[in-house]
């Protein structure tokens, strides 16, 4: 009985360990909503040495989760900084649930 007990056991942790890296590599996919969300990102913020826009919501892109670091938020407080962002995606917030938004300006480099 024991056995069997583990055998299953065994069985159930190789599927779920399987599983698990099937939707991870799924999950790290760009969809198209992300796509065009980092085009409008790159064009309006130019000197950003970093943009990152993840689909959170499971795929159907209602939700995302924006990192962003440029120069043009030096000077700016956070409030003001995720302004700027929600302003240049306001055509493309107004589809979504809900939008996470990491700002962080960037000293220019000398």
């Amino acid at each position: 009985m024991l056995t069997i007990v583990l055998k299953n056991f065994v069985l159930l942790f190789q599927l779920w360990r399987n599983s698990y890296h099937v939707f991870r590599s799924v999950s790290q996919i760009t969809t198209k909503p992300e796509t065009r969300i980092s085009d409008i990102l790159r064009r309006e913020f130019p000197k950003a040495t970093e943009i990152v826009v993840n689909d959170i919501s499971g795929g159907c892109g209602a939700m995302f989760e924006i990192h962003l670091k440029a120069e043009e938020f030096n000077g700016l407080n956070t409030v003001k900084q995720h302004m700027k962002v929600n302003d240049v995606l306001k055509n493309e917030i107004k589809d979504m649930h809900g939008i996470r938004i990491y700002t962080q300006p960037v000293v220019p480099s000398k």
